[in-house]
């Protein structure tokens, strides 16, 4: 099962997450309060360990802040976290191209963020051109990282009808983890205010959501 760390704007976090290893670490360019730069994200990533993958978090960005983004973040994914539609994600998907081969040697992924409110919504979600989902609580007004748990029941009942990997997100942490994986068997996890103290990453909840994985998912494969 994949990890996510999201909202890392620290030089601290990215230790934190040297220590930790997930498998992918998020950067917020929405805004927020957890915000950073392409600038600040792209002098982040100096100090990152190798093997985690950049996700970049874009809430109806236009596309030429997307593309800086990758270009200075040197993101790996490219993650769509507010009202894309099927165009706004094809436009994404081919500038994608030439900046990602032409600049960092690979094409960024893209995931889209889909409100856990309908069971149609997701099912919908599931025939965009995206690589993956990433599935987070609704709560207006707020994109996410709110601490809100999604709907796992909802999730459960349409998951045989997904074709697409997705993450699962909102209120997840080290309190109900356990449960969460077993209900809904996602193939990654995504957790930002859940490993958090006062606003902060920190490090012990961070090694407390390793620790849980490892043990309830057996070897992160």
């Amino acid at each position: 099962m994949k990890i996510k760390f999201c909202g890392l704007r620290r030089p601290e976090d990215i230790e934190y997450a040297n220590q930790t290893r997930p498998d992918y670490i998020g950067f917020v360019f929405a805004k927020s309060k957890r915000q950073v730069s392409p600038e600040l994200a792209g002098q982040l990533g100096l100090g990152l360990a190798e093997g985690m993958k950049r996700v970049g978090v874009f809430v109806n960005a236009p596309l030429e802040e997307i593309l800086e983004a990758v270009r200075l973040a040197k993101l790996d994914v490219v993650q769509l976290h507010g009202d894309e539609g099927p165009e706004e994600i094809r436009a994404v998907k081919d500038a994608l191209v030439g900046v990602g081969t032409g600049t960092i040697g690979r094409v960024p992924e893209i995931w889209k963020a889909v409100r856990t409110t309908d069971a149609a919504v997701l099912l919908a979600a599931d025939g965009l051109e995206v690589d993956r989902l990433l599935l987070d609580a609704f709560t207006p007004g707020m994109a996410g990282g709110t601490g809100v748990v999604a709907d796992w029941n909802m999730i459960r009942g349409v998951k045989e009808q997904l074709t697409k990997p997705f993450f699962l997100a909102g209120g997840l942490n080290a309190g109900n983890l356990e449960e969460a994986v077993y209900a809904v068997e996602p193939y990654g996890i995504d957790l930002s205010s859940g490993i958090e103290t006062d606003g902060f990453k920190d490090l012990s909840k961070m090694e407390d959501i390793i620790e849980i994985i490892e043990r309830v998912g057996g070897k992160r494969a």
